[in-house]
């Protein structure tokens, strides 16, 4: 795994004068995106992150008198968002949860399935970009593709959260065992213990194939073709065609609950075949779950193509949000989709209507 170094010794702490509402204001401003991401990771929920960077940024504030500049400001502030994060893990504990039972028809390669992480909310690409203030070192500014993917996301949230945490700020972050345990209150032989499990735990519910999720940073023309040639089936309904694009065994998921084919379970999953047949049925004008005409708006989501689903019912003028899928393509193909309710197309700059 590529590491995002975080170090608090090599960057100069500020000087005096002492933090006024102005000051403070400018210094925290410039490590909010990093934050989001690292919060991101720690808590798998985009708008949770959000939340807890502002109570990073009101702890900190409350706590300015105690910054003694034995650090950098950015590593102080990593210490308060990684405590706010924890506290609120054990304020609001989650689990993943068993997977329900596959929907009629998904028998073979995928049959089974792992717990799913029912709270993961996709990380826009738009806000990935810089993740790190400009004074860091260059390979800071870069959160790298492995560390961000859902694949990624899904894994480490099945780690308890002390564990986590080690993990981000060890492995993620680049963080010294001594910083890493003085931040969680503990022994380094407790720290590097609680990484060698979470090191353990984390190879349990990663791709068996890393290679397929650990791919190149930017999306490849073929990678871009193919998300277009699966929004084109879409919107022309070419149901027909769709399996092309889909690996056999492909795993097709909703963490959430998405208002994209009536009365389906929460967390619903397919396979190809399954898959192919419900997107018949929603596609179809004769069918009494047909949702109506599609379009559809390429994007980005966790260094993975996604796209932004938008459809016009029956009778209605506009093409407005449906749902939002993230893809993980390999040898050609499309091999896992989730999908996520249109909650998020805000924050991905998309429009609310088309």
């Amino acid at each position: 795994m590529s590491r995002v170094k975080v170090k608090s010794t090599q960057l100069e702490a500020p000087t005096a004068p002492p933090l006024d509402e102005v000051t403070f204001g400018r210094l925290v401003e410039g490590h909010r995106r990093e934050l989001q991401v690292h919060c991101y990771r720690m808590l798998g929920s985009f708008e949770d992150a959000e939340d807890l960077v502002q109570e990073t940024f009101l702890r900190a504030w409350r706590k300015r008198d105690t910054f003694e500049a034995r650090s950098t400001f950015r590593a102080w502030l990593y210490r308060i968002a990684t405590n706010a994060c924890l506290d609120f893990l054990s304020r609001h504990p989650r689990h993943p949860r068993a997977a329900r039972s596959p929907l009629p028809g998904t028998a073979g390669p995928r049959a089974t399935s792992s717990d799913e992480v029912h709270w993961l909310q996709p990380y826009p690409d738009r806000l990935l970009e810089p993740a790190a203030p400009a004074e860091a070192e260059p390979d800071a500014a870069v959160v790298a593709k492995e560390t961000i993917e859902l694949a990624f996301l899904v894994a480490i949230q099945h780690l308890p959260p002390r564990q986590r945490a080690v993990l981000i700020l060890r492995d993620v972050l680049g963080w010294p065992a001594a910083e890493a345990a003085e931040l969680l209150e503990v022994s380094v032989a407790s720290a590097n213990s609680a990484l060698q499990r979470a090191r353990a735990n984390l190879k349990e519910h990663l791709p068996p194939r890393r290679t397929e999720w650990a791919a190149t940073e930017d999306p490849t023309d073929a990678e871009r073709a193919l998300l277009h040639r699966y929004m084109g089936v879409l919107e022309r309904a070419d149901t027909g065609a769709m399996a092309q694009l889909l690996r056999e065994d492909i795993r097709v998921t909703m963490p959430m609950p998405v208002p994209c084919i009536p009365g389906m379970p929460d967390p619903a999953w397919w396979n190809r075949d399954s898959f192919v047949a419900s997107l018949r049925d929603v596609l179809d004008p004769g069918s009494p779950a047909y949702l109506g005409q599609w379009r559809s708006v390429p994007t980005r989501a966790n260094r993975q193509p996604a796209a932004a689903h938008y459809v016009r019912r029956p009778g209605d003028t506009a093409f407005r949000p449906q749902v939002l899928e993230v893809l993980r393509i390999a040898d050609g193909r499309i091999v896992e989709i989730t999908a996520f309710a249109p909650d998020l197309f805000p924050a991905f700059g998309l429009p609310t209507s088309l």
